[in-house]
């Protein structure tokens, strides 16, 4: 089952997801295509979904990412 680890701008989740696919951690992010069709590129937010198995870890390498 996947589970929402955060919700981010467009190109911050994008980023999000490269460092947790290169941390061996697959992760897909949700609704990213619906600002660019509505028009409002950075006002709706986008989902990083990750396995609920995967979810501790994903968080520390979040969490990790940020302290830099």
């Amino acid at each position: 089952m996947l589970v929402e680890i955060g919700r981010y701008n467009r190109i911050e989740a994008h980023v999000i997801v490269g460092a947790l696919e290169a941390a061996g951690i697959p992760a897909i992010s949700f609704d990213g295509e619906m600002s660019l069709g509505e028009g409002s590129a950075f006002l709706i937010p986008v989902r990083v979904m990750v396995d609920e198995d995967d979810e501790v870890e994903a968080r520390a390498v979040i969490a990790e990412a940020r302290r830099d």
